[in-house]
């Protein structure tokens, strides 16, 4: 039989992914090309050869999601793979309308065909959608871990927008291996909370290379901790499933992609932000748990805010930066910024929308729902620089900091700033301590 003509629909992670595990060395496909979305910047390369395997000597070139159909015809494609995450059902499904449109299949590949096994135990974190605390979720989970006196490493979802060669396996153990790998914004916020904890993580591209890699990590390695991106479902098979929901975003559970499905694998679930949200939210999202997760234990959370220095921001105008993911094709309207800046009493929060320059104008476009709040985007020199000339263009007296990272060591910021932390605490019981408990005790772990 021929070969058939695949395109891959992705965003610089799944899709590598759905490729290495699924296609790379298939000789029933030939994948003619990937497309790029939700990331600025990430098309216009080539998956390179190194990673490509034999099949693909001159590598996968990556184009722009907007020429997809101009690319089913071009090159003949019979099917089109939808590889990338946190997106409403609607939108899956006019990528497979545009597909079909053009006369090619649409499809979507599942954890059979893509979850790696690991010599380790394995346990992941997910989530619903973005922003719902996976992070704090997997700080408590290793935090529980190392009080067992266990060696955990940590891995997270792909975020690979520089050197694909050069990211195949990417090990983060302290702040300096940030600049070394050259890291976005973006990864900063992920990989930083990991690192000044005194945990290991890893990310990269090729993600069995990845896992052995972390196996037999130089530092000790009992359990892996698969720290997941977006809504999406593990990289690996997991040995306990999280998943974490939110309130603020009642019935999203139910609507994105892949996020009901990373529920409904669930072993845990915790419904986290339950100190900030309503109660008739709340019952929702059990509701939604209930009705496709039955099986999971259900822990409630709370995110606990921490501001440094309060005084400076109390009866003051402010300048709010969030977390950019979360705000951009996660949808909040409200981060951990905000709720910082009303409890320490701040005067008013000021609109930066006035004062953007260069490429984040191109987000506030893509994304006109963000409102008052200031996204930290900075998936290259050129947004890191329009980030610092925006906080520094707006007229405000302080500037609150809700992202994971130190970003006075990113930016230059001429103003006095406030950092926000957050960390998961668990409310009442159960609590993770108990199914963290009974896996060590599973895999004989103590």
């Amino acid at each position: 039989m021929a070969k058939r003509n695949v395109i891959i629909i992705g965003a610089a992670g799944r899709d590598f992914h759905n490729f290495n595990t699924y296609f790379r060395d298939n000789d029933s496909f030939n994948v003619v090309a990937f497309t790029a979305a939700q990331i600025p910047d990430i098309d216009g390369r080539k998956y390179p050869a190194e990673l490509a395997g034999s099949l693909y000597p001159d590598g996968i070139p990556i184009h722009g999601e907007e020429e997809l159909e101009k690319l089913i015809v071009d090159l003949k494609a019979d099917e089109c793979v939808f590889s990338y995450s946190d997106v409403p059902y609607e939108h899956v499904m006019r990528m497979a309308s545009r597909v079909n449109a053009a006369g090619a299949s649409f499809s979507l590949i599942g954890g059979n065909d893509t979850m790696i096994k690991s010599t380790k135990p394995v346990i992941a974190v997910g989530a619903v959608r973005t922003g719902c605390g996976k992070s704090q979720t997997s700080r408590r989970i290793i935090e529980l871990l190392m009080e067992a006196g266990l060696k955990v490493v940590a891995i997270r979802h792909p975020m690979p927008y520089g050197d694909l060669a050069k990211q195949k396996v990417q090990r983060f153990a302290k702040i300096e291996d940030l600049e070394k790998h050259d890291c976005t914004i973006e990864e900063m916020e992920e990989y930083e909370p990991h690192i000044t904890r005194g945990n290991v993580i890893y990310a990269g591209v090729d993600y069995e290379a990845i896992v052995r890699e972390a196996e037999n990590d130089p530092d000790g390695c009992d359990v892996i901790l698969w720290d997941g991106g977006n809504n999406d479902f593990p990289f690996y098979k997991p040995d306990l499933m999280v998943t974490v929901v939110d309130p603020h975003r009642p019935g999203h559970e139910l609507k994105y992609y892949p996020g009901e499905t990373t529920l409904r694998l669930s072993d845990v679930v915790v419904i986290n932000k339950m100190d900030s949200a309503d109660a008739d939210n709340i019952q929702i999202v059990r509701e939604s748990i209930a009705k496709v997760a039955p099986e999971a234990m259900v822990v409630d959370g709370a995110s606990p805010l921490t501001i440094d220095k309060p005084e400076i921001i109390r009866g003051k105008k402010v300048l709010v930066v969030e977390d950019g993911p979360t705000l951009t094709h996660g949808e909040m309207k409200i981060g951990a910024g905000t709720v910082a800046a009303r409890k320490a009493g701040a005067a008013e929060m000021v609109d930066p929308r006035e004062y953007v320059v260069g490429r984040l104008n191109e987000t506030f476009q893509t994304y006109p729902g963000i409102g008052k709040l200031l996204p930290a985007m900075g998936y290259g020199e050129e947004q890191k620089k329009d980030l610092e000339k925006t906080i520094n263009n707006t007229p405000c007296d302080a500037v609150v900091i809700a992202t994971p990272i130190d970003l006075n060591r990113i930016v230059k910021i001429d103003k006095p700033t406030v950092k926000v932390g957050y960390d998961l605490q668990e409310i009442g019981q159960p609590s993770l301590a108990e199914p963290i408990e009974d896996f060590i005790k599973k895999h004989n772990l103590k």
